[in-house]
C-alpha cells in the first residue's frame, strides 16, 4: 500500500521556523513529482512547493508558490524515503494544515495543481501566532 505520512506540525511564533516531514512508502514507481500543499478552513487547498524525483533522486523542476518563495525549502532524504519542508520566517498567514502529495511522472513536469496528484497524506497542522 502507498503511504505518505506527514509529521512535524505544531505551534510556532511568528518569525520562527518549523520543519515538516513526509515519509513515503509503497510508491509503485521510480519517477514522480512530490509536493507540499496547505489548506485552511473554507479555502481551497493551495500548492506550496514541488520537485521532481527520478529513481528517487532529486532531479530538478523545483519551484515554490510566490507566497513562500525565499522562506520555504523542499528537500529529500533518500535513505529515509522522506521529503521535508523547511519553513522559515513563518507568518500567521502560514497557519494551515499541510499535506504532502505524489504523482507518477515520466518527465519533470511538476505542478502545484491539486488535481494533478493522486497520492496524499493525512496532513499535519501548523499554527503560527
Amino acid at each position: 500500500d502507498v503511504q505518505l505520512v506527514e509529521s512535524g506540525g505544531g505551534s510556532v511564533m511568528a518569525g520562527g521556523s518549523r520543519r515538516l516531514s513526509c515519509q513515503t512508502s509503497g510508491l509503485p514507481f521510480e519517477n514522480y513529482c512530490m509536493a507540499w500543499f496547505r489548506q485552511t478552513p473554507g479555502r481551497e487547498r493551495e500548492g506550496v512547493a514541488t520537485f521532481y524525483l527520478r529513481g528517487g533522486n532529486l532531479a530538478g523542476n523545483t519551484y515554490y508558490a510566490d507566497s513562500v518563495k525565499g522562506r520555504f525549502i523542499i528537500s529529500r532524504d533518500n535513505a529515509k524515503n522522506t521529503v521535508y519542508l523547511q519553513m522559515n520566517s513563518l507568518k500567521p498567514e502560514d497557519t494551515a494544515a499541510y499535506y504532502c502529495a505524489a504523482v507518477k511522472r515520466l518527465y519533470p513536469s511538476c505542478t502545484l495543481k491539486t488535481s494533478d496528484y493522486n497520492y496524499w497524506g493525512q496532513g499535519t497542522q501548523v499554527t503560527v501566532s
